[in-house]
């Protein structure tokens, strides 16, 4: 259930030319598949469970997930299959991406003032992440034993509730998203 993916490089400097320094500089969350186990056996059936990836296909993944190794001078991140976040070709747009499993990518809703109409200071937003939103795109559904897809009852374009604090977030065409799995969803209006 590993996949093995050749990390994006990472940005020495601004787009205004200010060099960064090794503290400054983000993890590299991204990058190219480029080996792909035989999948997972399911622990109650002994059914094989089948990769969701390709070699190739560009995925991105948690800031804290997989193993870094090293292979002949390049970084690459060592993935358990449900540590991808989403799975894309070409460039990460929102037309592009795909979420795998029973995750669901979602454009989150940030509340600008209260309920008695006073504006919400952009630091205290920080400290409540959203948890309401918009279902940009969904997952085919869990595998079950039987290896049949358990289809979700959420679609594009569904507001849903989901717990404080699930999911990870990503940027997409200079949008947020959380990725949240679907058993951490509440409720759908």
């Amino acid at each position: 259930d590993f996949v093995l993916v050749k990390v994006d490089k990472i940005a020495e400097e601004t787009e205004g030319g200010i060099i960064l320094s090794k503290s400054a500089k983000k993890k590299a969350t991204a990058g190219e598949v480029t080996a792909v186990g035989p999948g997972r056996t399911h622990q109650d059936t002994g059914i094989q469970i089948p990769m969701p990836f390709t070699v190739g296909e560009k995925v991105q993944f948690g800031e804290f997930d997989g193993t870094e190794i090293n292979i002949d001078g390049d970084a690459y991140t060592l993935l358990r299959d449900n540590d991808v976040l989403v799975k894309y070709t070409g460039e990460l747009t929102i037309d592009s991406v795909q979420v795998t499993g029973d995750a669901m990518l979602i454009l989150p809703v940030t509340e600008e003032e209260t309920a008695g109409g006073l504006l919400i200071a952009a630091t205290a937003k920080k400290a409540n992440k959203p948890s309401t939103g918009t279902v940009a795109k969904i997952g085919p559904g869990k595998m079950v034993g039987t290896g049949d897809i358990l289809p979700m009852d959420i679609e594009e374009g569904d507001m849903v509730k989901y717990r404080d604090f699930a999911g990870t977030t990503i940027k997409i065409e200079d949008e947020e998203y959380s990725v949240v799995k679907y058993t951490d969803c509440l409720a759908k209006f």
